[in-house]
Parts: C-alpha cells; sequence; structure tokens
C-alpha cells in the first residue's frame, strides 16, 4: 500500500512538472510571435531607434521656433528604381504641416512594387516627429518606366524644444529606404513558372 502512494505520488509530481514544462515552453513561444509586434509599438510609442509616430492632423497651436529636416533616400539593391528627395533640407516652424516630396521612377522593363522603411536622426527625436500622411504607408507599384512624385505630410511636434534630452537637436534627418516587397517578388516567380508551364 505504502509503493502505490508513493507511486501515486510520483506520478502527481511528474505530470505537474510537465505541465509547467508546457507552460514555458508555450509562453515562450507565445512571446517569440509577439514580440515583433510589441517591440514596433515599444517603438512608435517611445520613438527607439528614430521611428516616428503617426498623427492625424498636426497641432493647433504653432511655435515660432524652427528647426531644420533634412531628406534622405536610398534603394536596396534588389530594386532597380531611381529614388531621391526633391528637396534636400527645408527649415519648418514646430507644429506646422508641412508637405515634402520624394521621386521614384522604376528603371526596369516589368512592373515592381517597393515598400519603405524609413527612421529620423538623431534616433532622441523620433518620438518628436509625426507623420500625418506618407507614401511608406503602403506598398508603391510603379510600371516600366513610370515616374511618379511620392509626398510625405509630417510635423515637429513643439514638445522637442521643452524636453532636455532634445534641446541640442537643430536638425533632423528624414530617411527612407525602399525595398523589392514581398508580394513583387511572389509575382514575379508566379509569372516565371506560367511561362517555364
Amino acid at each position: 500500500m505504502a509503493d502505490q502512494n508513493h507511486t501515486d505520488k510520483t506520478n502527481a509530481k511528474n505530470k505537474r512538472v510537465l505541465f509547467s514544462c508546457v507552460a514555458v515552453v508555450g509562453g515562450m513561444i507565445g512571446l517569440a510571435y509577439a514580440s515583433v509586434p510589441l517591440y514596433k509599438l515599444f517603438c512608435q510609442v517611445t520613438g527607439f531607434g528614430g521611428t516616428t509616430q503617426v498623427a492625424e492632423q498636426a497641432p493647433v497651436e504653432v511655435s515660432e521656433k524652427t528647426i531644420k529636416v533634412r531628406f534622405n533616400a536610398d534603394v536596396n539593391s534588389g530594386l532597380n528604381w531611381q529614388f531621391k528627395p526633391e528637396q534636400r533640407e527645408i527649415t519648418v516652424r514646430l507644429g506646422e504641416d508641412n508637405l515634402a516630396y520624394y521621386m521614384a521612377e522604376n528603371m526596369s522593363l516589368t512592373p515592381i512594387t517597393g515598400q519603405a522603411t524609413y527612421n529620423v536622426t538623431p534616433l532622441k527625436a523620433g518620438q518628436y516627429f509625426s507623420k500625418i500622411a506618407c507614401f511608406c504607408f503602403d506598398e508603391q507599384t510603379l510600371e516600366p518606366g513610370q515616374r511618379v512624385d511620392m509626398p510625405v505630410s509630417f510635423y515637429v511636434d513643439p514638445a522637442i524644444a521643452e524636453d532636455i534630452n532634445t534641446q541640442d537637436v537643430k536638425t533632423i534627418t528624414l530617411s527612407y529606404t525602399f525595398f523589392k516587397s514581398e508580394s513583387s517578388t511572389v509575382e514575379a516567380k508566379g509569372g516565371d513558372e506560367d511561362q517555364g508551364g
């Protein structure tokens, strides 16, 4: 009887350990899947890594204080596009809604879809740089030889002048890099298969 009681206790203990291990592994898998959206949300809220903010409209009050905004453009080597800012630098009032343009041109003989990634430097300015509308929010498809102007509407939050950590920031650089989108790559592979089949 003592042996049976001991076996039951051991089995119950083993089950608890098994369930604990399964719970830990399940939790780790859940965190792995949640880490990307949580990190993205963290960056958007804090401006970490130069991540800009998204807003529906500029603030009502516009400051007399100004800051310079520079524009940078890069294209990943896998995307046969020309991409550049229409203006290199503008001086903006804090809180004012501004509009800047980038030019993109598809240099290839086939339609290509691209997606822009972006950030601002210095990185600590990211939480104060807000986009109202931007070509970077969506994928962009350009036909062969097509050239388009791509607008970005933005403002710099007047709170940047009050933050002791950003009072030395006199210039913000907005940088974009265009990559060939996954959907464009899938379409290209599908087209190759259709031609071969």
